[in-house]
């Protein structure tokens, strides 16, 4: 199936994806990581706070993938409901994430809580649907593996928001105008990529038949199988959540004053973008779960790096290594889905979001509860990081377990 004239091409397709994610979770979820010490700093909340807001957040995203996961199922239980093409949840989505990055600007803690619940809810509906539209899109212009291209999104929305809150810190600016600066920005991306994501009637499905540029798509697998893949999806969720919620303040703790303690940040999002696009160059063959092994692999390695060398060179080594599988974990993670469940990739890519949520909520509450019963803020830290990249390297084994009794098809199993 060949796109009609007149329909955006594969560059186009893959810009928007990208900016699109980069709206949603390098703007809508990761803005807060930068900003953090300038509210710390401003003294409108404190560690123990700031640790349930993201989860605030995060529980907001586990909400947005769930309902992603049962929408079908709710449009099949109440046929009344007007039947939504992908292309407008994300325009919704897109527009909420401005609105609520802008509402965090007003000084009322109070809301901060529901804002940033509403903000997580808004982020999982751009990534499953931006996710599942631009990859069977790519998929029709026989472009499957450029899919990996929209990835790199939240690594350029990471990078920008680190570089301006750097520039912010520098100028001694309030939080507050973070927060409207990034609103902003938000609203423009939106503008841009408006067009790209229309609702026109065959353009919003996400079916088997659009999913024809995948190289290999197996038979439906069992329900175990899924059920498999979506826990060792949701490991990686709590195993980097930690630091890409703490890091600059980790940095801070351990390097008080130091000059490049802003820039770990943005060096996370630099290994997003890169491993993003190092996923393209990859061919469309072979078994993706070594591939997130490998990758979960990659990330224990980076935490463990800040975690024993808490230097400039450990944080950037970890903050390289922690980011560089980041997106092309969920890149593979979704490709898996599509090669297991073709027919119904939108609701499983949904599934393993919820997965990655509750990994993502965990972590948050659990180094809070670290802090409070450690005998320093650094104790706390390094046990917190040494149980995520203990979870990191279970989810690895798990997946290299999975290749073992769950092999592609035609393709024998190894020795048991």
């Amino acid at each position: 199936m060949t796109p009609s004239a007149g329909e955006p091409g594969r560059w186009t397709i893959a810009i928007a994806g990208l900016l699109s994610l980069a709206i949603a979770m390098g703007i809508g979820r990761f803005a807060f990581t930068p900003l953090l010490p300038m509210m710390l700093s401003d003294g409108v909340i404190d560690l123990p706070s700031a640790s349930w807001l993201a989860s605030a957040n995060y529980f907001g995203y586990l909400v947005g993938a769930l309902l992603c996961t049962f929408q079908p199922w709710i449009w099949r239980r109440f046929s009344f409901l007007p039947q939504i093409a992908a292309p407008t949840w994300v325009r919704a989505g897109l527009v909420a994430t401005s609105l609520l990055t802008l509402g965090m600007a007003l000084q009322v803690p109070a809301a901060w809580p529901l804002l940033r619940f509403a903000a997580g809810v808004a982020s999982a509906l751009v990534f499953v649907y931006t996710s599942g539209w631009c990859l069977a899109q790519l998929a029709r212009r026989n472009a499957p593996m450029m899919g990996a291209v929209i990835y790199a999104g939240p690594g350029a929305g990471i990078v920008l928001s680190g570089l301006f809150a750097s520039g912010m810190v520098a100028l001694h600016w309030k939080a507050a105008a973070g927060w409207l600066i990034f609103g902003l920005l938000a609203a423009l991306l939106t503008a841009f990529v408006w067009r790209t994501f229309h609702g026109r009637e065959g353009q919003g499905a996400s079916s088997a038949a659009a999913l024809s540029g995948v190289p290999r798509i197996d038979a439906p697998a069992g329900r175990k199988q899924m059920l498999l893949l979506a826990l060792a999806y949701g490991l990686a969720g709590f195993g980097y959540i930690i630091t890409a919620t703490f890091l600059p303040v980790i940095a801070r703790e351990a390097m008080p004053g130091s000059l490049w303690i802003d820039f770990f940040w943005p060096i996370f999002g630099l290994g997003v973008i890169i491993g993003a696009l190092l996923a393209t160059r990859l061919p469309a063959t072979g078994d993706y779960r070594y591939l997130l092994a490998g990758c979960y692999f990659v990330q224990a390695l980076g935490i463990a790096a800040s975690v024993f060398s808490p230097n400039q060179a450990g944080f950037a080594l970890g903050s390289l290594l922690l980011g560089i599988p980041f997106t092309a974990i969920t890149f593979f993670a979704m490709q898996e889905v599509r090669r297991l469940r073709p027919a119904a990739a939108a609701s499983y890519m949904g599934l393993l979001t919820v997965m990655y949520g509750i990994g993502q909520i965990a972590g948050p509450p659990l180094a809070a509860l670290l802090l409070q019963r450690s005998r320093s803020v650094g104790e706390g830290f390094t046990l917190s990081l040494e149980i995520a990249a203990a979870s990191l390297l279970g989810g690895a084994l798990m997946y290299l377990w999975m290749v073992r009794a769950y092999p592609v098809a035609g393709k024998a199993p190894g020795r048991r």
